[in-house]
């Protein structure tokens, strides 16, 4: 398999699950129990106690559907469906790409909390599998940043990220398809990023990670927030600025849906590695 098409179903995966780098760890900035503003709240502290409320009330509903785009460089990425994060994160989504042999096509594509799988016909099998720990020996540092947010991640660790890094404001009252939303945003330069990636990334994978990305020309990411009345996420935005764009966007409804996802049988199933292969 080819590391540019490895690259565009990572691309993929981290679009429509939310997976942003943070550690989902607690912020001593966030102050109080949340639910809003307070009178003595600076409007930081405000921000910060309404995106630990919408982070606790996204993550208690366990389930959502889920669809949204994602530009990586000149290609338009696509996907639809819906998503448990209950007991590690498991998606049942289509996947439309702009090029490569399946352009134009919707591609089923199903995650487990230990694997992908793309339904994509080839060598006489129905599914492509992506093992994260395959992929994590493949990608190098971003492959076990990959592997440790698909076991681990959610909705809500972008609100999480902005909470702990303490840089997030609000930016005004939106309609977000039908609902009323308040926009949050934060912006965070490479090396709080990865500063702030999940517990279980090694400090050697961070540093390595870190360099990977400034030598890519990243210098930064933009997380834009959409929290309805409910405290619910329903919108997500990252932008990341560099040398090439990456601009992803997620919607979030229907939260508690039901989420069944059946990982296919070995006989149907060849590895990433071993597409082309005799």
């Amino acid at each position: 398999m080819r590391s540019t098409r490895i690259a565009a179903v990572v691309a993929g995966v981290v679009m429509v699950a939310g997976l942003t780098a943070c550690n989902g760890g607690k912020s001593d900035n966030a102050g109080g129990n949340g639910g809003g503003a307070g009178s003595n709240q600076s409007p930081l502290e405000a921000a910060l106690a309404s995106l630990k409320t919408a982070s606790q009330q996204t993550d208690g509903k366990k389930s959502a559907e889920v669809d949204g785009t994602v530009k990586n460089g000149p290609s338009t990425q696509t996907m639809k469906g819906a998503m448990d994060w209950s007991q590690g994160m498991r998606m049942d989504v289509t996947i439309t790409q702009p090029a490569g042999p399946m352009a134009g096509k919707p591609t089923k594509a199903l995650y487990t909390p230990t694997a992908m799988f793309m339904g994509i016909p080839i060598q006489g099998k129905s599914w492509i599998k992506y093992d994260y720990d395959a992929l994590a020996k493949k990608l190098g540092p971003s492959g076990a940043l990959l592997k440790d947010q698909m076991n681990n991640n959610n909705p809500n660790r972008a609100m999480e990220l902005l909470i702990s890094s303490g840089k997030v404001k609000e930016a005004g009252k939106e309609d977000v398809r039908g609902v009323q939303a308040t926009h949050y945003t934060g912006t965070l330069s490479v090396s709080e990023l990865t500063r702030m990636q999940s517990k279980n990334v090694s400090e050697k994978d961070l540093t390595a990670l870190e360099q990977q990305l400034k030598a890519a020309g990243t210098k930064n990411e933009t997380i834009d927030l959409w929290i309805s009345s409910e405290n619910l996420l329903v919108k997500k935005r990252e932008q990341i600025a560099g040398a090439k764009t990456f601009d992803s966007t997620v919607y979030y409804s229907h939260y508690g849906t039901k989420v069944t996802v059946t990982e296919p049988p070995a006989s149907e199933t060849v590895d990433f590695d071993k597409v082309g292969q005799p």
